[in-house]
C-alpha cells in the first residue's frame, strides 16, 4: 500500500505519493502516464475488438512464420542428409526412416506430457465448444505451446505421413483468442500421466517411413514430393497418358521441380498404376496416420486423395477421348486437372459434410472456370455421403464421446414429435409453505443456501 503524503500541486482532491514525490522527473512521469490514459480512453470509446482481432491476426501470422521456418530447416537438413549419405541403401534408408521415427516419438511424447487433448486436429472439440459445452483444457495455452511444439515435429517429417496443419490451425487461433480474452486467468496443473503412446508412434511412422522409401515401394505412389508439388502436379492439365503413349522417360534420380509429373510415371506402371497404386496404399496409410496421438491435420491430405481420383478418372477419359468430346458441333479437350480439382473438392466435402470445399478449391486455383461442375460434384458427394454416415468430424466426437448434440435432420419428421416429457425427470419432490416460512430455505441472516425454485399458486385471471 503506497503511503500518501498530500495533495498534488494544482489539484483540489488528487494525492500524491511518497515515491512520486522524491522519484526523478515527476513531471515527465506525469505526462507519460497522463497521454497513455488518454490513448488508452480513446481506444476504448473506438471499441476494444478491432485491436483484439488485429493482435489475433499478427500473433497467428508470426507463429506461422516461425513454424515454416523452423519446418523448412529442418526438412532441407533431412534432404541435405540423405543426398551426402552415399550410394548405401542401407544407409539411405536408415537416414529415410529414422529422421520421422525420432520426430514423430518426441512430437507423441512431448504433447501428450504436456496435455493429452493436444493430439488431433480439435476440430471436434471446437464443434462441442461452439455448441454450448463447456470443455475447458482443450483452450489451456498449456495444450497450445503443445500443439505448436508437436504440429511442427509432426509436419517435419514431410511426405512420409502424409498429414497437413490446416485443421490445428484453426484449434490454435481458437486457443491464442481464447488466452487474450483472459489473460489474467491461471493453467491448472495435470497430473502426470505416462502411457505406450510414444511407442506406438514411432512403431506406426516406422512402417510409414519403410513404405515411403522413394528406391523402394516409395517410386510408385510419388513419395518425394511434398503437399504443395502434390497439389501442383495434380492440377495439370496436360495429359501424362498421352504424353507417355509413344514415349517412356526413366524415373529421375533426383526430383525435378519443372517435371513433378516424372514422380507419377514409372515404365512398367504407367499413370494409371502408379495412381492407382497411390489411391490404395494412402487410403490404409491415412487412417494408419490418424490413430497416432499427436497434433496433426487431415483435411489437405484428403483434398489431395481426392485429386488423385479425379485424376485418374481423368487420364482415362483423356486415352477414350484423345481427340476431346464434340459436342454441337464445338470439340471440347479433355483436361484432367479440372477432374482432379473436381474430385478434390467433391471428395473432401463428402467427408466433411461441407459444401465450402469448392470455394476453398476456386480459391487455391484462382479461377472458377470450373465452377459449375464442381458445385454439381460437391453437392452430388455431399448428398450420397450424407445419407450413409456421420462426417469425418462427428465420428471423431462420436468415438472420443465427446457431449455434442448432433444435428436433427429435416427430413426426419419422427425427431420432431420427441418432446421433453418423454426423459425429464419427473420425480420431484415439492412443499406448500408460505414466503415467511421459505425465508430459511432461500436465505437467512445472509447466509444463502442452496437455491430452490418458489412457485406461486395460479390465480383465477391467469
Amino acid at each position: 500500500m503506497e503511503e500518501l503524503v498530500g495533495l498534488r500541486e494544482g489539484s483540489s482532491g488528487s494525492p500524491v505519493t511518497l515515491q512520486e514525490l522524491w522519484g526523478p522527473c515527476p513531471r515527465i512521469r506525469r505526462g507519460i502516464r497522463g497521454g497513455l490514459e488518454w490513448l488508452k480512453q480513446k481506444l476504448f470509446r473506438v471499441g476494444e475488438d478491432w485491436y483484439f482481432l488485429m493482435t489475433l491476426g499478427v500473433l497467428m501470422a508470426l507463429i506461422s512464420y516461425a513454424m515454416n521456418f523452423a519446418i523448412g530447416r529442418v526438412v532441407r537438413a533431412h534432404k541435405w542428409l540423405y543426398r551426402e549419405i552415399g550410394d548405401s541403401h542401407l544407409l539411405r534408408y536408415l537416414s529415410w526412416t529414422v529422421y520421422p521415427v525420432a520426430l514423430v516419438s518426441f512430437s507423441s511424447g512431448f504433447s501428450q506430457s504436456i496435455t493429452p487433448f493436444s493430439g488431433g486436429s480439435g476440430i471436434p472439440e471446437l464443434k462441442t465448444i461452439l455448441s454450448g459445452v463447456v470443455l475447458e483444457d482443450y483452450l489451456d495455452i498449456k495444450n497450445f505451446g503443445a500443439k505448436v511444439v508437436g504440429l511442427t515435429c509432426t509436419l517435419a517429417t514431410g511426405s512420409t505421413l502424409f498429414l497437413g496443419k490446416v485443421g490445428p490451425f484453426v484449434h490454435l487461433s481458437v486457443m491464442i483468442a481464447a488466452y487474450l480474452g483472459r489473460v489474467h486467468t491461471k493453467a491448472i496443473g495435470e497430473p502426470e500421466n505416462k502411457s505406450n503412446k510414444p511407442l506406438y508412434s514411432a512403431l506406426a511412422a516406422l512402417v510409414l517411413a519403410s513404405i515411403t522409401y522413394p528406391p523402394g515401394v516409395g517410386r510408385f505412389i510419388a513419395s518425394r514430393l511434398s503437399m504443395k508439388q502434390h497439389l501442383e502436379s495434380l492440377f495439370d492439365n496436360n495429359s501424362w497418358a498421352l504424353m507417355t503413349r509413344n514415349s517412356s522417360p526413366p524415373w529421375p534420380e533426383e526430383l525435378d521441380p519443372q517435371n513433378l509429373w516424372f514422380e507419377w510415371y514409372h515404365p512398367r506402371f504407367t499413370i494409371f498404376g502408379t495412381l492407382a497404386f497411390f489411391l490404395v496404399m494412402k487410403f490404409w496409410m491415412l487412417i494408419l496416420a490418424t490413430t497416432i496421438p499427436m497434433p496433426a491435420g487431415y483435411f489437405m491430405p484428403i483434398f489431395i486423395f481426392g485429386a488423385a481420383i479425379g485424376r485418374l478418372i481423368g487420364e482415362a477419359l483423356a486415352v477414350a477421348f484423345p481427340e476431346g468430346i464434340v459436342a454441337g458441333g464445338v470439340t471440347n479437350p479433355i483436361m484432367p486437372g479440372g477432374y482432379a480439382l473436381a474430385g478434390a473438392a467433391a471428395f473432401s466435402g463428402a467427408v466433411t459434410h461441407t459444401i465450402s470445399t469448392a470455394l476453398l478449391a476456386f480459391e487455391l486455383t484462382g479461377q472458377i472456370v470450373h465452377a459449375l461442375p464442381v458445385l454439381m460434384a460437391v453437392l452430388a458427394a455431399n448428398a450420397i455421403a450424407q445419407s450413409f454416415q456421420p462426417s469425418f468430424y462427428d465420428g471423431t466426437i462420436i468415438v472420443k464421446k465427446l457431449p455434442y448434440l448432433p444435428w436433427i435432420r429435416g427430413r426426419k419428421i419422427s425427431s420432431h414429435r420427441v418432446t421433453v416429457e418423454h426423459f425429464m425427470n419427473t420425480t420431484i419432490t415439492t412443499v406448500v409453505t408460505k414466503f415467511k416460512e421459505d425465508r430459511g430455505v432461500c436465505g437467512h441472516q445472509g447466509q444463502v443456501q442452496r437455491p430452490s425454485g418458489v412457485v406461486g399458486l395460479p390465480t383465477r385471471g391467469s
